[in-house]
C-alpha cells in the first residue's frame, strides 16, 4: 500500500516563516528610513549617503557566501543563524544609538558604521541559511516544498510591507512647519531592532521542537554531527583544493589592486567587484564540468551581468527615489502628508496582488506551449523596468526644483517595476537550479546574488548623480573671528579663510537672513524664486541656524549654529559654521551632463532599455547553451 503523504505543512515551516518575516521587517524598516536619515539628521548630501547606501547594500549580498561557507563547513545553518541574528541585533541598537546621538555628527557617524558593520556580517550568516532549512523540513521528492517555498515568500513580503509603515511612521515624523524632526528617527531604529529581537528569540526558544525532519531529527546540525548521524540529506564536507585557494586570493589581489589603483574605485566596490570576478571563474574552471555543464554555467552569468542592471535601477527605491518622494512629490492625502519612507510599501504590496496573476499567465502560456523562455522573461523584466523610468520621466519633464508633483507617478512607477521583478528575480532564481550542476548549485546561487551585491553598489553610485539645487560642503567647528561675525553681523573683508574641502574662503559677505528666512534676496545671475527657495532647503536641514551670511559673489551661505556634544560625563555646547554651496556643480554621466530629474531618470531608461534589448537579441543563443532547458 502506497504510503499516504499528509497535505498539511509541518510547524517548523511556519516557525521559519515567523523568523525571516521579523528580520525582513528589521531589514527593510531600517532601509526605509536610511537615507532620510543621513541626509536630515547627520547632513550628509545625498550623494555621500547615496554611497553610503550603495556599500551597504551591496555588502549585505555579498557576505552570505562567508556565512554559507561557514555553515556548509564547520558550523551548520543553526549556529549560523543565530549568531547573524545576535549581529544584527546588535547592529540595530547601535542604528538607535547613532539616532540618539544625531546632534554629535562625527560620533553619531562612528556608530553608524559600527551598526551597519555588524548587519553586514549578521545578514551574512543569516540570509543563507534560513531559506535552506525549508526543503530540509521535507523528504527529497515531497511535492509540497514548491508550496513550501511560496508559503516562505509571503513572510518576506509581509515584513517588507509592516516595515515602512511601523519604522518610517515612527522614524520620520514632520513638526508643524513640515520640517522634519531629527530626534525622530532613533524610534524608527529601535523598531527594527526590536523586530530582529523577536525573530531571533522564536528562533532559539523553538527551534528544537519544530526545526526537525519527517522522522523528528534535528535540521541544520553542523555538518560532521549530521554527517555521523547518518542524515540521509547530509553529505561528508568536501575537501578543499589549497592550491586553487591561493591562486584565488592572488587573482583576487590583483584585480583588486587594479580596481582601486587604477579605475580608483572606493575599498568596498573594489573588493565587491573582485570577489564577483574571481569566484565565477574559480568555478567555470573546474576539470571537472562537461562542455555541456560549461554552456549553461555561462548562461547563468551571462543572465546574472543582465540582472546587475536590472537592480542597480530597481534599488533606487531605498535612495533617490526617497529622495524624490520627500522633496518633490505631493504626499498630501485629504490633509495627512504622508511619509516619504510610506513609498516603500507599495513594491512588496503589488507583489502580494500581482503574483498570483503572473503565474496564472504562465500558466496558461505553457499549456498553449507559448511560454517564453527565461531569457526573453528576464528581457521583459528590463523593459518593464526601462518603461517604468520612462513614465516618471515623463512626469517631472518641465518641472522647477520648487514644484511637486502627483505621488501617481511614483506609484506608477513601483506597479510598473513589480510587474518586471515578476519576470525576472523568481525566474532568475528557478533558472540557476534548473541549469547548475547539482555539485556547484549553492556556488552558483551565490555567484547569482554577487551580481545582487554588485548592482546594489552601482545602484548607490548611480544614486550619487542624483541633481541637488543646493549642496552643503562641509561642517566646521568655527573660528572666534568667524562665531563674531555670524553673530554680530560684523561686515568685512579677509575675516575667515575657511579650512574646509576645495579651499572655500570668505573675502567678503553682504547679506543676512533671518531664522525664519523671510527677506527675499536677489542672487547673481538667479531670479528672488530660486533664491528663496535655496534659503527654503538649507532652512529645511538645518532648523537649529540662528542666522547665516551670503557670501558676496552670491555663491555661498555661511550658517552658525550650536551643537550639544558629549566630552566625558560633560555635555558642552560647540560653535559650528556650515557652508552651503547655492550652484554645485551638475554631475555627469557617460558624457551627459546632469541638469535635472528628467536627464537623471532617462539614464535608466536608456541602461535598462538597452540591455533589454540585447538580452532578447541573444536570447535564442543562450537557448541554445542551455541545451535543452528552458
Amino acid at each position: 500500500m502506497t504510503e499516504t503523504v499528509t497535505k498539511k505543512h509541518p510547524k517548523g515551516l511556519y516557525l521559519l516563516y515567523f523568523t525571516e518575516m521579523w528580520e525582513r521587517f528589521s531589514y527593510y524598516g531600517m532601509r526605509a528610513i536610511f537615507t532620510l536619515y543621513m541626509i536630515n539628521a547627520l547632513l550628509l548630501d545625498k550623494s555621500m549617503a547615496s554611497k553610503i547606501y550603495g556599500s551597504y547594500t551591496g555588502l549585505v549580498y555579498l557576505t552570505p557566501l562567508l556565512g554559507g561557507y561557514i555553515a556548509d563547513r564547520f558550523w551548520g545553518n543553526r549556529k549560523s543563524i543565530i549568531f547573524g541574528g545576535l549581529l544584527m541585533a546588535i547592529g540595530q541598537f547601535l542604528m538607535f544609538f547613532s539616532g540618539s546621538l544625531y546632534h554629535d555628527i562625527d560620533t553619531a557617524k562612528l556608530v553608524m558604521y559600527g551598526g551597519l558593520g555588524f548587519l553586514i556580517f549578521g545578514n551574512g550568516f543569516f540570509k543563507p541559511n534560513i531559506s535552506t532549512m525549508v526543503g530540509q523540513l521535507y523528504k527529497p521528492g515531497d511535492s509540497r516544498v514548491d508550496s513550501a517555498f511560496t508559503i516562505f515568500y509571503q513572510g518576506i513580503n509581509l515584513g517588507a510591507l509592516m516595515a515602512p509603515l511601523v519604522c518610517g511612521g515612527l522614524g520620520e515624523q514632520y513638526d508643524v512647519n513640515g520640517l522634519i524632526i531629527p530626534s525622530q528617527f532613533k524610534y524608527g531604529f529601535l523598531a527594527a531592532a526590536l523586530g530582529m529581537l523577536l525573530s531571533l528569540g522564536a528562533f532559539v526558544w523553538l527551534k528544537n521542537k519544530f526545526i526537525v525532519t519527517p522522522e523528528g531529527d534535528a535540521v541544520g546540525l553542523p555538518p560532521k554531527q549530521a554527517y555521523n548521524r547518518k542524515d540521509e540529506q547530509a553529505s561528508p564536507p568536501a575537501k578543499t583544493n589549497p592550491m586553487k585557494i591561493v591562486l584565488a586570493l592572488v587573482g583576487w589581489l590583483a584585480l583588486f589592486s587594479g580596481f582601486y589603483f587604477g579605475l580608483k574605485l572606493d575599498e568596498i566596490g573594489a573588493m565587491i567587484f573582485s570577489t564577483c570576478l574571481v569566484l565565477p571563474v574559480m568555478i567555470i574552471s573546474d576539470k571537472s564540468l562537461t562542455a555541456i555543464e560549461r554552456d549553461r554555467i555561462l548562461v547563468i552569468y551571462i543572465i546574472a551581468f543582465f540582472v546587475i542592471f536590472f537592480w542597480s535601477a530597481f534599488e533606487q527605491a531605498g535612495a533617490s527615489l526617497t529622495f524624490f518622494a520627500q522633496e518633490q512629490t505631493d504626499r498630501n492625502i485629504f490633509g495627512w502628508n504622508m511619509p516619504a519612507s510610506f513609498f516603500q510599501i507599495f513594491n512588496a504590496m503589488f507583489i502580494v496582488i500581482l503574483a498570483p496573476v503572473a503565474v496564472s499567465i504562465w500558466s496558461f502560456l505553457a499549456a498553449r506551449s507559448k511560454e517564453p523562455s527565461s531569457p526573453v522573461k528576464q528581457s521583459m523584466g528590463l523593459g518593464f523596468l526601462a518603461l517604468g523610468y520612462l513614465f516618471i520621466a515623463w512626469g517631472v519633464n518641465g518641472i522647477q526644483p520648487w514644484d511637486k508633483v502627483s505621488m501617481v507617478w511614483l506609484v506608477g512607477l513601483y506597479l510598473i517595476h513589480t510587474i518586471g521583478e515578476l519576470c525576472l528575480s523568481p525566474i532568475g532564481l528557478s533558472m540557476v537550479v534548473k541549469l547548475a550542476p547539482v555539485r556547484f548549485v549553492s556556488l552558483l546561487m551565490g555567484v547569482w546574488f554577487m551580481s545582487t551585491a554588485t548592482a546594489n553598489k552601482f545602484a548607490g553610485d548611480l544614486s550619487a548623480l542624483y541633481p541637488e539645487e543646493v549642496k552643503i560642503e562641509t561642517v566646521a567647528t568655527a573660528s572666534d573671528d568667524v562665531i563674531a561675525l555670524l553673530k554680530d553681523n560684523v561686515l568685512g573683508e579677509d575675516v575667515w579663510n575657511s579650512p574646509v574641502k576645495n579651499n572655500i574662503a570668505i573675502t567678503s559677505v553682504k547679506a543676512e537672513f533671518d531664522k525664519n528666512i523671510i527677506k527675499s534676496m536677489a542672487l547673481a545671475n538667479e531670479s528672488d524664486s530660486i533664491s528663496m527657495y535655496s534659503l527654503k532647503l538649507i532652512k529645511t536641514a538645518n532648523p537649529s541656524f540662528e542666522k547665516a551670511l551670503i557670501s558676496d559673489d552670491g555663491n555661498f551661505i555661511f550658517g552658525y549654529k550650536q551643537v550639544e556634544i558629549k566630552k566625558g560625563k560633560e555635555i558642552i555646547k560647540e560653535d559650528r559654521v556650515e557652508v552651503w554651496n547655492l550652484h554645485p556643480k551638475k554631475p555627469s554621466f557617460l558624457g551627459m551632463q546632469i541638469n535635472d530629474l528628467y536627464d537623471f531618470f532617462m539614464i535608466f531608461v536608456y541602461m535598462a532599455g538597452a540591455a533589454a534589448l540585447i538580452l532578447f537579441i541573444i536570447s535564442k543563443w543562450l537557448l541554445k547553451m542551455m541545451h535543452g532547458i528552458r
